[in-house]
């Protein structure tokens, strides 16, 4: 029988095995806004998700899929499904509990490179300097750990982690994230706001 989160898995990193082909096929829906793409999110996975973000799903959790799974639920997909509102960040907390716990039990060993990324990118949203080096830390090894062939890839992914940690350990926060929360902005971070990707 297949598991629950089997579904959401196949769609978020599709059926190639390299990791550079599995990057190739999805860094679109990964990184690149469509309002397709978050329909289809909404459609197809915002009753798991919003289970997930009021405290649900934990047995996924028994298993290393299922606790990525569980990861997007809770990271990725409310920033589609909720996309420019407060409710996009509302799983982040869960979700940064839910990795260090992860870690500790070594669940990332268990699943491919490509898959530990979106395990990472989880602490590179934090708001909160400790979390972003251990993000930078572990996106760091990853790229040490991958086929020469991938280190490029994995570089471009170490590269935006130590950007997110250079905007923490400067203003202790994400600008961008101001608006959508009802944050004032300083005048210097209104100054970064209009540098070339300071909105990631």
């Amino acid at each position: 029988m297949m598991p629950a989160w089997q579904p959401l898995l196949d769609w978020w990193f599709g059926d190639a095995e390299a990791a550079s082909d599995v990057a190739a096929q999805r860094s679109k829906l990964w990184f690149g806004y469509q309002a397709s793409q978050d329909a289809e999110a909404r459609e197809r996975f915002g009753e798991l998700s919003a289970q997930a973000l009021a405290g649900g799903l934990q047995d996924w959790t028994e298993q290393a899929e299922g606790w990525l799974a569980l990861i997007l639920l809770l990271d990725q997909l409310p920033r589609m499904i909720h996309r420019a509102t407060p409710q996009a960040f509302a799983g982040d907390a869960r979700a940064q509990q839910l990795v260090r716990w992860g870690l500790a039990q070594g669940l990332e060993r268990q699943l491919a490179a490509i898959r530990q990324v979106f395990v990472y990118l989880v602490l590179e949203h934090a708001e909160d300097l400790a979390t972003q080096n251990l993000a930078v830390e572990r996106f760091r090894a990853l790229r040490e750990q991958v086929p020469a062939a991938e280190r490029e890839l994995f570089g471009g992914y170490l590269d935006y982690a130590v950007r997110h940690q250079q905007v923490i350990a400067r203003f202790g926060r994400f600008p961008h994230r101001n608006a959508i929360l009802a944050r004032i902005s300083t005048p210097a971070e209104l100054a970064f706001l209009q540098e070339p990707g300071s909105r990631f």
